[in-house]
């Protein structure tokens, strides 16, 4: 053998395991699909949906599930960091929406309670007034 041939011969096996863990990197860097966050933005809209939010809270249950949507899309699209992100921002929208809900239902028995109230108010003061 010449030192040309011993030369290559020393050089082949370095550039092959040099472009192998390339490769390996270039694998390893995707991360793995964010299953954890697009199931609890999932539950998160189901919980506001059995909560009436499309009746009182429609555009924050809407932009949930767009998010969602859009989470989805980015897996599909092996774009797994963008796709935890808008999965989480879609279960905060759907956390929101289930809030806004109990608050507008909360205020209503608030409202109702209050008009109870005043009818006690008025029917125990035309029974005072009644007696001797």
């Amino acid at each position: 053998m010449n030192s040309r041939q011993t030369t290559r011969s020393f050089w082949r096996p370095l550039i092959a395991a040099a472009g192998t863990c390339i490769v390996l990197a270039a694998c390893a860097s995707t991360p793995p699909a964010p299953t954890v966050a697009l199931t609890a933005a999932q539950l998160a809209i189901t919980n506001a949906e059995r909560a009436d939010a499309g009746k009182y809270a429609a555009g924050q249950l809407a932009e949930a599930r767009d998010r969602l949507s859009s989470a989805n899309s980015a897996v599909a699209a092996n774009h797994m960091i963008i796709a935890e992100r808008l999965a989480n921002e879609a279960r905060v929208e759907a956390d929101l929406a289930s809030a806004a809900t109990a608050q507008v239902k909360a205020q209503a028995v608030n409202a109702q309670m209050q008009r109870a109230n005043q009818n006690l108010k008025e029917e125990l003061h035309r029974n005072v007034g009644d007696q001797p």
